[in-house]
């Protein structure tokens, strides 16, 4: 072989090599990165109002749920608070404009509240009434329960004056600092954990 002939086969197989794509045991494509092969295809559309849609024989829709929505109405000072749901109305009056510190004798605007809650049980017919009162963390505990169940009573006394209605059932209750619904740690927490709740079943929009 001459010299230029050997060099001209040389070049041949080096171009080769150079071009050549490596071989892959396992088939994929070297050029595409991991984890982008194309996802699996879209589900197959249906047609909602088709006559040829069927359920599986012996097949039943699952019954409907009624989501349960709650509407919070809070008056601009944060006093007075109304929750609504599909179950229960709650109105949750903050201690400060019910009573004066430490005490469960209730005040003049107090029995106006307490009136405008008496009438919407009124509009609601409602014959069961949860009266819960609560306190902040200061104190002894055992003072909480006693001062948070005085309050309860003085406020189901003064709706079971307005309602005058024997066929209607209160459930009072002190729970003192349990359930606080702020943070103990600032007045404004506590503040918002001293108080009395009225709740009864919902019947009316």
């Amino acid at each position: 072989m001459t010299p230029t002939r050997l060099a001209l086969t040389l070049t041949a197989a080096t171009a080769l090599l150079l071009t050549a794509t490596p071989a892959r045991a396992d088939g994929t494509d070297p050029s595409q990165p991991p984890d982008t092969a194309p996802s699996a295809a879209a589900p197959v559309k249906i047609d909602p109002t088709s006559p040829n849609l069927k359920l599986p024989e012996g097949a039943t829709l699952a019954a409907p749920k009624v989501l349960d929505i709650k509407s919070v109405v809070e008056d601009q000072s944060g006093d007075e608070r109304r929750e609504d749901t599909n179950a229960d109305v709650t109105f949750a009056l903050q201690a400060e404009v019910l009573f004066s510190k430490d005490s469960a004798k209730l005040s003049d605007d107090a029995k106006s509240r307490i009136t405008t809650i008496a009438d919407e049980i009124k509009k609601q017919n409602a014959t069961q009434i949860r009266v819960f009162g609560f306190t902040d963390n200061l104190g002894s505990a055992a003072h909480g329960d006693v001062l948070s169940r005085q309050r309860a009573n003085a406020v189901q006394a003064v709706l079971d004056q307005d309602l005058n209605d024997p066929n209607i059932t209160f459930e009072v209750r002190g729970y003192g600092e349990q359930y606080p619904i702020a943070d103990n740690s600032t007045e404004e927490g506590r503040r918002k954990n001293r108080r009395v709740e009225v709740s009864f079943p919902r019947t009316q929009d």
